[in-house]
């Protein structure tokens, strides 16, 4: 039997209340793994409430959001109606999110690859109304944390799906998220003298372009000094 048969006749037990195989029960609005499942039908489960429960992260729920994830995770059409109850039933709320995302970091630890192509589906349901919201961008960024990716490996991903945003640091500073750390610095000391009050007023800039460049100054501080607090470095 199929992995996706499974997941069928787990879901069959979820909705007659009771334990069936890989999944015991609604309980107080969750959804519940068996420790003692076969590992497959652990973590096609857990992928599906992981991915409902994306779905209500912006707090609005539509169709839609299901259709890509039968389309990213190639759900049978024959399994389609029970994986929507699964589906259905996690994305009630979030709550118990971080859990299913634990599940799935621990069976593939040491596979980041998988990590990776896991997040992505996400991230397709997230744009499924071609938005990303902010409830949405933490919860991403929190399954990102639980799989094991670093903040700089977060944005990349994210920048692959949508535009990086105006507060991101490697923006600011207009690196890539590749840039080693002599470029950073470099980078960092160049965009220091351009914007430096002092030097502008040497060059005898207005006083309104001398108040836009310590606030810009001030970004760029900024950006620095998280991008370095991320690296490690002093």
């Amino acid at each position: 039997m199929s992995v996706w048969g499974k997941v069928s006749g787990a879901a069959a037990g979820l909705f007659v209340g009771g334990p069936v195989g890989a999944v015991v029960g609604a309980v107080v609005g969750h959804i519940f793994v068996d420790r003692e499942a076969d590992p497959g039908v652990t973590f096609t489960i857990a992928v599906v409430a992981l991915a409902g429960k994306m779905a209500r992260a912006d707090g609005v729920v539509t169709d839609q959001e299901f259709q890509v994830f039968r389309q990213v995770f190639g759900v049978p059409v024959e399994e389609q109606g029970n994986v929507q109850r699964i589906f259905n039933l996690a994305r009630q709320d979030i709550a118990g999110f971080e859990h299913y995302a634990g599940q799935i970091a621990r069976l593939f630890v040491g596979n980041p690859a998988m990590l990776e192509d896991i997040l992505d589906g996400l991230f397709e349901i997230a744009k499924a109304d071609g938005v990303l919201h902010p409830g949405e961008a933490a919860f991403l960024e929190r399954v990102a944390d639980i799989f094991g990716f670093a903040p700089g490996e977060f944005r990349r991903i994210r920048a692959s799906h949508f535009a990086p945003e105006l507060t991101d640091p490697y923006v600011i500073l207009g690196l890539s998220y590749a840039a080693d750390n002599d470029e950073l610095k470099k980078t960092y000391r160049k965009l220091v003298r351009e914007n430096h009050p002092d030097s502008l007023m040497a060059r005898g800039v207005p006083p309104e372009f001398i108040k836009l460049a310590t606030d810009k100054l001030a970004a760029i501080n900024g950006a620095y000094e998280k991008i370095c607090a991320e690296r490690g470095l002093t």
